[in-house]
């Protein structure tokens, strides 16, 4: 079941990846307008209504990266935030000694650059082919400061994702290997069945290098663990992915 091209860079599953309608390629029209976004029930624009959305749109710019260019830098000056309409993000942070630490994964729906100081403090990567909505940061905030339903949406989604940090820290102190990439598993299929992807097989655009740098393990662990759940017949591998064949075990795994 092992997929030794994941070692080198590629992509977790094997063969061609697997387009649910939450990850499919973007294409040219990846970010549309607001009154028609794919995503907008799941996003912080859900709160606002057809005035304020269409100012929200005035302010925006289309943007689309292909796989593996970069959105920014950490260090930049932070002029920008996305909201992700399609694709998947990397984010990642550099340490002084040269190694790369994964901060997180976004998917369509989230927003990214609502940096608190003026240069961001990560660096984000398409994965695959992403599009978004850009607004420039100032103009963003002004808009933000003068809808206060917007401002308390960004301030749950703040305060969720303070919550997810909070637990990552938890999962690479305190798990042992097979309790993180189950872990990891369990919340990717629970963020992707909130945007209408199927409950079954779970996507895997990322490598599992990534996987990887994002859980604090290496590679070779990472491949341990992913052929022994297969082993156990917990997930199959599955072009681009995994099918979960035992959801119920991956909880229990996922919650160590």
């Amino acid at each position: 079941m092992e997929n030794s091209s994941a070692d080198d860079g590629t992509p977790s599953g094997c063969g061609a990846t697997a387009e649910p309608a939450a990850t499919a390629r973007c294409g040219r029209s990846g970010a549309q307008s607001c009154d028609r976004c794919r995503v907008r029930a799941v996003s912080v624009c859900a709160c606002l209504d057809q005035d304020d959305l269409e100012a929200l749109d005035a302010l925006s710019e289309r943007a689309s990266f292909e796989a593996k260019q970069t959105l920014f830098i950490q260090g930049d000056e932070a002029d920008a935030v996305y909201n992700v309409t399609c694709g998947t993000l990397r984010l990642y942070k550099l340490l002084t000694e040269g190694r790369r630490q994964i901060v997180g994964f976004l998917l369509p729906g989230d927003f990214v650059g609502l940096s608190l100081s003026e240069r961001y403090g990560y660096s984000a990567d398409a994965i695959d082919d992403v599009a978004a909505c850009r607004f420039d940061r100032e103009a963003f905030i002004a808009f933000v400061e003068r809808k206060p339903h917007l401002l308390r949406r960004l301030h749950e989604a703040a305060t969720h994702e303070l919550t997810i940090a909070q637990d990552h820290m938890v999962l690479l102190g305190r798990r042992s290997a097979e309790e993180k990439v189950a872990a990891f598993l369990v919340t990717l299929r629970r963020r992707l069945t909130r945007l209408g992807a199927s409950a079954v097989t779970i996507p895997l655009p990322m490598t599992r290098l990534d996987m990887a740098d994002h859980l604090g393990l290496t590679l070779e662990t990472v491949s341990r663990v992913i052929s022994k759940l297969a082993r156990q017949k917990v997930v199959l591998m599955v072009p681009g992915g995994l099918r979960i064949m035992d959801p119920a075990r991956l909880e229990r795994l996922g919650e160590g």
